[in-house]
């Protein structure tokens, strides 16, 4: 019973003294987004001084995105589907929630959390590595250290295009589930995995969605280790 309203009571002390997940972007100076959508945090990049390159695939919405950032003169978009391989053919599914949930996965258990996202409509796209953007847009690797990903369960592909530019990321964020929430997609267990590997370690993680049946979303960022 005491160590119960002790645990209570301090409850909110621990909530006030975690470090915000983000506090990342106060030790980098750029950042590379794949995976863009309409570019909500290009005001906390701004906020930060951060010099930006959004990737974003689907047109319309990229036609949105390069609006959105045209008052912010560091922050660059392109429009590209990233992956592990350079000019391969994906059937890129658009979803009816302004494109976030857009995948070149069909939907899963993501349907349990968020019920109403469906697919309305799919292109042909063909796709693009990381690194291979980066050569083509004459892009400096070491002017962005870190790297966020939120591409609806590809996030593997993405990171294994990186491989010739990875060690220039000195930070990693990603949003990826510990469930299939896309038929395939990676998963947190593969996501760790990958990054242990590559040199990497969880820096921070915050779960913000989760599943009746079990199962969570999580925002995780890993920091190359020095």
């Amino acid at each position: 019973m005491i160590v119960d309203k002790i645990k209570t009571l301090l409850r909110p002390l621990r909530k006030a003294l975690r470090k915000p997940p983000d506090r990342f972007l106060m030790d980098v100076s750029g950042v590379v987004h794949v995976g863009a959508n309409l570019g909500q945090e290009r005001e906390l990049y701004s906020t930060h001084g951060l010099r930006v390159v959004w990737v974003e695939p689907i047109p319309e919405v990229f036609t949105q995105l390069n609006y959105n950032i045209c008052g912010f003169k560091s922050q660059r978009a392109f429009q590209a589907l990233v992956t592990d391989v350079d000019d391969k053919q994906y059937e890129f599914h658009v979803a009816n929630n302004d494109g976030a949930s857009s995948s070149i996965l069909e939907l899963k258990q993501h349907r349990d959390i968020w019920p109403g996202v469906h697919y309305s409509t799919t292109l042909i796209l063909k796709s693009i590595t990381l690194a291979s953007l980066f050569l083509r847009e004459h892009l400096d690797a070491s002017q962005y250290q870190a790297l966020i990903m939120d591409t609806q369960g590809s996030e593997l592909l993405v990171l294994r295009g990186s491989l010739p530019i990875l060690n220039s990321f000195k930070y990693i964020k990603t949003e990826v589930p510990d469930f299939e929430s896309y038929e395939g997609c990676c998963q947190l267990s593969g996501i760790n995995e990958f990054m242990i590997e590559h040199g990497y370690k969880e820096f921070s993680r915050v779960k913000f969605a989760s599943r009746a049946e079990g199962g969570n979303y999580f925002d995780v960022v890993y920091k190359r280790h020095a």
